[in-house]
């Protein structure tokens, strides 16, 4: 059984755990086309996002639905998956639903993540895969002092097509990597 996430806050959002009631939202996220544009999944049905909210209590995910402070307003969701308590480290992942975006919502929810990756899972490395023309994403990396490490070229296969991903990291002692 997996433990329930903290909730964590800012003065502008609150990262909450994902819940069945998320499922419309989640849909609606993965379904858009420019949301998917960058994603690594999408889901054509409210039934087929079922699986994504599974996946999401799995014991090695960490995430959370990203909303206003009421808990009124769904931005998107953000977290950290793919953990290795073995080898200290996991992938740092957000979406946020386009009328949302610009906000500097991911540029706020992103250090809550690594805070608590670093704090409480004890991570000694946090990583990040984006692909190559998502611009805009690789720029909230940098800022957020994520390194670029390199790119790997052809990594993947998406819509039919290779894709190249450029992969960025934040160690917990971020010295350590310049």
């Amino acid at each position: 059984m997996k433990m329930q996430l903290p909730t964590l806050k800012t003065s502008r959002i609150i990262l909450r755990d994902i819940i069945a009631t998320d499922l419309e939202n989640i849909y609606t996220g993965l379904s858009a086309p420019d949301v998917i544009k960058h994603y690594g999944i999408s889901f054509d049905s409210l039934e087929a996002t079922k699986e994504q909210i599974a996946w999401f209590a799995e014991p090695s995910q960490f995430w959370w639905a990203i909303c206003s402070p009421d808990n009124k307003t769904f931005f998107g969701a953000g977290g950290l998956n793919n953990f290795s308590k073995e080898n200290k480290k996991a992938e740092i992942g957000l979406w946020l639903l386009p009328d949302f975006w610009g906000q500097g919502i991911m540029r706020e929810a992103m250090p809550l993540i690594c805070d608590y990756g670093f704090r409480e899972l004890e991570l000694h490395r946090i990583e990040g895969f984006v692909e190559i023309d998502n611009l805009n994403c690789k720029k909230a990396m940098a800022k957020l002092d994520f390194k670029h490490e390199g790119t790997m070229k052809d990594c993947e296969i998406k819509n039919g097509k290779f894709i190249s991903l450029d992969i960025y990291a934040k160690l917990k002692d971020s010295s350590k990597m310049d």
